[in-house]
């Protein structure tokens, strides 16, 4: 519950409770958040049993840590049914950024493997077609 919390902070907090609360009240303060905390576990333990309950069997994997948009999505992220692990595998960030800086300073790339080269990797780079010479752009006239 308090990991964050390092050995300086724990007797700055200490000495604050007893200049606070005073030697002689300090332990039934400790005993009454004790109490208080202990209360709240189980009313949040007894709420999610509740709701267990009003789900039904279909529900009986449900976790309410879930509910966490992170966790969630890491959840979903982790799921091979989505073969979404084959397209996070796809992406070369080294070499999307060596191709970002040859395109910015000019130089030419090396052609890329096609989709279905060997290892899986899928070319998800843009790449602007070249026009054939007889192909002329469209005119507009009532853009000019």
């Amino acid at each position: 519950m308090f990991n964050d919390i390092g050995p300086l902070e724990l007797v700055t907090l200490i000495v604050l409770a007893v200049l606070i609360f005073g030697p002689e009240k300090l332990p039934k303060v400790i005993q009454d958040v004790a109490r208080t905390i202990r209360k709240i576990r189980d009313f949040s333990e007894s709420a999610k049993q509740d709701i267990r309950q009003e789900l039904g069997p279909e529900f009986k994997d449900f976790e309410f840590e879930d509910l966490n948009p992170k966790t969630f999505i890491r959840k979903q992220l982790d799921n091979d049914d989505l073969g979404l692990k084959e397209i996070r595998n796809g992406f070369d960030v080294k070499k999307e950024m060596a191709e970002v800086t040859d395109a910015v300073h000019g130089r030419d790339t090396d052609p890329s493997p096609s989709p279905a080269a060997p290892g899986g990797r899928v070319d998800m780079v843009k790449r602007p077609e070249t026009p054939a010479a007889e192909d002329r752009p469209p005119f507009d006239m009532d853009a000019t």
